[in-house]
């Protein structure tokens, strides 16, 4: 076979299967937005599968392809909003940049999200993300570690020397994120009001962050 007729084969193979992949994300995407939309109007306890489905679009047999119950839908829009969370921490380090400014800016952004959804919504989410890890945990289900947010800022602070360099930033970022998701959590129970969610964590971040600033203690 010429070689111009395989490489055209291979192109085709690759152009297929890069549409399907594509239109995979489509319908996932899909099936998130109906759901969401639906929680929204009509509560989370109250939607189901089936309404999600009709919403989207979608055969029953396509949702449970990606989505093996309703909660993991929950499980994928904690992970977007962490995602996206993410991306604005790392947005903000593009230039000049105060470490507790990119938290308060982060966390600011992630509160006008939130205000989007019902308490419920909010609260399901964070609890749907703890019952997760404990059954990862108990070897349940696989591992899917979550994206840390200021896991970039904190890398980046102490490469630079904004924060002292034995602080541990991976551990850092991690306790960091305990706090988000706590005080999301929260912060949609009314336990803020009449504060904010951004300003609550951000002070207690900034809190956490003096603490890992703090020089060790000398050797015994």
């Amino acid at each position: 076979m010429p070689t111009g007729a395989a490489g055209t084969g291979a192109d085709r193979s690759q152009r297929r299967a890069s549409y399907q992949q594509a239109r995979s994300h489509e319908t996932k995407r899909a099936l998130v937005q109906a759901a969401v939309a639906l929680w929204r109007a009509n509560g989370y306890t109250a939607t189901t599968v089936a309404d999600i489905c009709r919403a989207a679009g979608v055969s029953k047999g396509l949702f449970y392809f990606y989505f093996p119950r309703k909660e993991d839908v929950l499980l994928e829009i904690g992970v977007l909003s962490t995602r996206g969370a993410r991306r604005t921490a790392h947005e903000l380090l593009r230039g000049p940049y105060d470490v507790t400014a990119v938290v308060a800016a982060t966390l600011g952004g992630l509160e006008r999200s939130m205000r989007r959804n019902p308490p419920e919504l909010i609260i399901e989410t964070i609890l749907e993300s703890y019952r997760h890890e404990h059954r990862a945990l108990a070897g349940e289900v696989p591992p899917e570690p979550a994206p840390l947010i200021f896991g970039d800022l904190f890398d980046r602070a102490v490469a630079d020397g904004a924060l002292p360099g034995h602080v541990d930033a991976a551990r850092l970022a991690r306790l960091a994120q305990s706090l988000v998701s706590e005080g999301a959590r929260h912060w949609a129970a009314g336990a803020y009001a009449p504060r904010s969610f951004a300003d609550v964590v951000t002070e207690d971040i900034t809190a956490l962050i003096a603490g890992f600033s703090q020089p060790p203690p000398p050797p015994a």
